[in-house]
C-alpha cells in the first residue's frame, strides 16, 4: 500500500498517509477542515532489510569467456614428478 501526501489548501499543512490505491483520496484537512490536495510524490525508495544480498539473489547468465574461464579453473593442476628411489634401484631421471 503507498504513502500519499496531501496539503490543505486553507491552513496549508502537509502531511502524509497510508491508504490503498483502490481507496477514495482524503478530501478533508484534519487540523482545520479545510479542502485538501493530494500532490504528487516520488514515492517511496527501496527498503534494505534482513542480513544480507548475495549475487545468488540475482539472475546471473555467464558469458562465453567466463564458461571457458571456470572450465580451466575446474582443472586439477599439473603435478611435477619427484624422481624415486629404492635401496635396490637407482634414481629415475
Amino acid at each position: 500500500m503507498p504513502t500519499y501526501e496531501y496539503k490543505c489548501t486553507k491552513c496549508k499543512n502537509v502531511f502524509e498517509f497510508f491508504h490503498s490505491m483502490t481507496a477514495e483520496p482524503l478530501k478533508i484537512c484534519p487540523e482545520c477542515g479545510g479542502e485538501l490536495k493530494r500532490m504528487i510524490g516520488m514515492g517511496a525508495g527501496p527498503i534494505f532489510k534482513g542480513s544480507g544480498f548475495y549475487q545468488t539473489d540475482y539472475k546471473n547468465t555467464p558469458s562465453k569467456t567466463d564458461n571457458k574461464n571456470s572450465k580451466e579453473k575446474d582443472k586439477p593442476a599439473a603435478t611435477e614428478k619427484k624422481p624415486t628411489t629404492t635401496k635396490d634401484s637407482k634414481p629415475e631421471k
